[in-house]
């Protein structure tokens, strides 16, 4: 098998995705897809949690202040006093064991964005279909896909059929995506890949055929999950802590061998000039900073979480507290990613119960995907579908754009319709007033579009 592909392999005709993966329509071998396995390693994103953790209770001691009272509390049992050296010590320990306690809860999102992904999935092998963990999926295996199936690694779709997915985790939108199989251009975003499929997205409705291209933590879903467990960048607090850390070695290292020069200048023996100058040094330390400024911190994310707020990092709370303009994404991320319905308007622009009648007669009576606009619409309105029953129904297109049902109410037959506004205006040649009157849509054009 050849190196893996890049992640821009959606530009690639499919008979080179093919061979550049070594792989077939009738699927790998078992044989070949243990040997790509071992070589590849599997494609789960878990992390040893024992191993994460203990870096992380490690790295509560790298601050310069916490060094300098680590050397502080050597110095004292040196000096042989070690009822200081054990306080210190102690004070170092409580503190970095809340920041501990109150960082840990970092590494729950990224076991959060494991657990999507701990799934089975339905491939080919050796010609024939068999359903696998999606751990052991390897690139080259051609993987079958269906309504409610999460997908295992990038891939790229081979043929579909009204197939959907779900990819708000990348965009942060909440309609699902259409995936069409087909050659598209090199610099399409992300949004536009129609014919490439991404690990941890899922499939809406549906049903498909793709080749895996990239798995585990190669995939855009694994390096979103490295970013989680990486080091975040440096806050400024911390910045202004580690300066601070450094100024005070720098001053106490001064004030050691100055006050050391001037016993030796005064002709005082040395090793009690070197025992001065070293009990100088720890008392000079600020044992208590460390444990000060986690106690401070730690007020402050208690307060923040009866308001409902979680901090990660105890540090980026001064951060919070300095900035003066947030700007957030609207959809989806910081919000419920829920739908709903303000109005309906007539062509007055006025509330109207007939056009939210019939708009909850389409959402209710369509049966393909129920979208956030339809779940919108139904908890807006309670009605009682009984005597209406749906004929017939032209489903939701992105080429038309709208929704379409005929509906049988007690001897009468109507369509509902329900799309894009600028799809049923190019339709409609008139338009209902609150009245009941009708005039040419011309005329109620402008205001309409308004």
């Amino acid at each position: 098998m050849n190196g893996p592909l890049s992640d821009n392999f959606y530009h690639l005709p499919v008979g080179e995705v093919f061979k550049a993966l070594s792989a077939s329509a009738e699927g790998l071998s078992n044989e070949e897809a243990v040997l790509r396995l071992k070589k590849r390693g599997n494609g789960s994103l878990k992390n040893n949690e024992l191993v994460s953790s203990l870096n992380l209770f490690i790295s509560q001691f790298k601050s310069p202040v916490t060094i300098l009272l680590i050397i502080a509390a050597f110095l004292s049992m040196g000096l042989r006093d070690i009822i200081d050296a054990g306080i210190i010590l102690f004070i170092i320990l409580v503190s970095c064991v809340l920041s501990f306690w109150q960082e840990k809860g970092a590494n729950h999102a990224v076991s959060q964005l494991l657990k999507i992904v701990q799934i089975k999935c339905r491939l080919i092998r050796n010609g024939k279909e068999t359903d696998i963990a999606a751990e052991e999926v390897v690139p080259g295996d051609i993987i079958l896909l269906k309504a409610g199936d999460i997908i295992p690694g990038d891939s790229l779709l081979l043929s579909s059929a009204a197939l959907y997915t779900d990819e708000a985790a990348f965009t942060g939108e909440t309609f699902p995506v259409e995936k069409i199989a087909g050659q598209i251009a090199p610099d399409a975003l992300l949004s536009r890949r129609s014919n490439t499929l991404f690990m941890g997205s899922h499939v809406i409705s549906g049903n498909g055929k793709a080749i895996i291209v990239i798995t585990g933590k190669e995939t855009r879903f694994g390096r979103i999950s490295e970013q989680l467990k990486s080091k975040p960048p440096e806050t400024g607090f911390e910045s202004g802590v580690e300066q601070l850390g450094y100024m005070l070695m720098e001053i106490t290292l001064l004030l050691v061998m100055i006050i050391f020069g001037i016993n030796i200048l005064l002709h005082r023996p040395a090793l009690d000039s070197m025992l001065f100058s070293l009990a100088l040094a720890v008392g000079l330390t600020p044992q208590l900073l460390p444990a000060i400024i986690t106690i401070n911190l730690s007020a402050g994310a208690r307060e923040m979480a009866r308001n409902k707020v979680i901090v990660k990092r105890l540090s980026s709370i001064d951060n919070l507290g300095s900035m003066n303009m947030l700007c957030a994404d609207k959809t989806g991320t910081i919000t419920a990613g829920k739908v709903t319905l303000k109005d309906a308007l007539d062509a007055e622009g006025n509330h109207s119960e007939k056009v939210l009648h019939y708009a909850w007669l389409n959402a209710t009576l369509q049966r393909g995907y129920v979208n956030p606009v339809d779940q919108a619409i139904q908890s807006s309105y309670k009605g009682d579908a009984g005597e209406y029953k749906a004929q017939a129904e032209i489903a939701y297109d992105f080429s038309r754009k709208r929704l379409s049902v005929q509906v049988r109410h007690q001897g009468d037959n109507f369509v509902v319709t329900k799309g894009a506004l600028n799809a049923i205006i190019d339709l409609c040649s008139q338009v209902e007033l609150p009245g009941g009157g009708v005039l040419p849509m011309q005329e109620r054009l402008p205001l309409i579009r308004e």
